[in-house]
């Protein structure tokens, strides 16, 4: 049998490749002459980079850059196996992981390490960019990432202003004399699975500052400080981003890109499943594996398991999905495209334990889907069953 592996990482756990490999082992354990495709899968967050580096045979590249809090950190992005497109993922330079809770502020977190990792694919040759906006703790509406690339962010005295969402209070024009035009000269395409407007009740003040560190007092600032961001992008570049879906996302990140290097927003996972020829490789397979931490109502709005199952059902492919969990909407999976779900977890355990087993407990679910398939092929569970008065 050949199968194709396409899961998204296990969060807190397993890395997709590890999810993959867990997975293809426990299926040649059953069916050893099994043949494994692995494609480590995202949708534009957490592990984009290692997922595509390792689905195309491409190569990681270590840069450091500036923080989210203004202090070096390492960083890093990848160039894919085509060898002309790299892939970014912001929250590598301004990922909330990056802030103890206890100093998590987005009044002064910026995007300005994001904008060096753009310069850094830029100079490295590159002149098409995948970006991940997931996972942000910034609400500067990219403004940091415009910096770093060269724009001058000024106040009424003509002096740059600092880093943060506070800091867009004082905006008052944008110079772009010194801006760094390889960008418009790229394709920039922006992993972006969220439709919130940058203000607004929806937007991204509003919605995810105070995950962020936010109180509403700063979330009443910072939707406010985006809305003058807004107007003056508005007047000097001449591009309108405040009411356009997506441009919320990653503390407005979406916006900046959107202004600044006339990127193109696009869903994560369709992004990501182009990029590894996924449908090529669909088209090959018996059978499609799938999975995520949890398998919920959530996996229907554009999550890996959905994305892969689409691509599966497009050439007539069975679809299974294996997950750490299966929460809340997770029955309605055949509607999504998935022919059947499990959860790995083979006993009551707690969350701990079972982020902590996740790759054992993987490879055990798929080798008994393993044995359950070898037996399916062989005929065993179709054969007719004897009663004692035949014999």
């Amino acid at each position: 049998m050949r199968f194709v592996v396409a899961p998204d990482n296990f969060k807190g756990s397993a890395s997709a490749r590890e999810v993959a490999q867990a997975i293809a082992e426990g299926l040649k354990a059953a069916l050893p002459d099994a043949v494994c495709d692995l494609v480590p899968m995202a949708d534009g967050g957490e592990g984009t980079v290692d997922a595509l580096v390792a689905a195309t045979g491409g190569q990681i590249v270590s840069v450091r850059v500036t923080g989210p809090l203004g202090e070096p950190v390492d960083a890093f992005f990848g160039i894919l196996g085509d060898g002309e497109t790299a892939v970014i993922e912001m929250a590598a330079a301004a990922g909330l992981h990056l802030i103890p809770p206890e100093k998590r502020n987005p009044m002064v977190t910026t995007t300005y390490g994001v904008g060096e990792l753009i310069r850094a694919a830029l100079d490295a040759g590159r002149r098409r960019l995948i970006i991940g906006i997931g996972g942000s703790a910034t609400n500067d509406g990219g403004a940091g990432m415009a910096q770093a690339l060269g724009a001058r962010l000024l106040d009424d005295q003509g002096n740059d202003i600092g880093f943060g969402g506070g800091a867009l209070g004082r905006l008052d024009r944008i110079d772009l004399r010194d801006f760094d035009r390889r960008v418009w000269d790229a394709e920039i395409l922006v992993a972006c699975d969220v439709t919130n407007p940058l203000t607004g009740p929806k937007g991204a003040s509003a919605v995810y500052g105070p995950q962020k560190g936010a109180t509403p007092e700063m979330v009443r600032q910072l939707d406010a400080n985006l809305r003058r961001y807004a107007a003056i992008l508005r007047r000097d570049l001449g591009v309108e981003v405040e009411t356009v879906a997506g441009a919320g996302a990653a503390g407005g990140l979406g916006a900046g890109l959107l202004a600044f290097c006339r990127a193109q927003l696009r869903r994560g996972v369709e992004l990501v499943l182009h990029a590894v020829h996924l449908p090529e490789r669909v088209q090959k397979a018996d059978l499609v594996i799938t999975g995520e931490g949890c398998l919920d109502f959530q996996t229907g709005f554009g999550k890996v398991p959905h994305g892969v199952a689409q691509v599966a059902k497009r050439y007539g492919k069975p679809v299974i999905a294996l997950a750490g969990q299966l929460g809340e909407g997770a029955e309605r999976c055949r509607q999504w495209g998935i022919d059947a779900c499990f959860p790995i977890l083979s006993k009551p355990m707690s969350e701990q334990e079972a982020i902590a087993n996740a790759v054992s407990l993987l490879r055990r679910t798929a080798e008994e889907l393993g044995w359950l398939l070898r037996s399916l092929r062989d005929g065993k569970l179709l054969a007719p069953i004897k009663t004692e008065s035949e014999g």
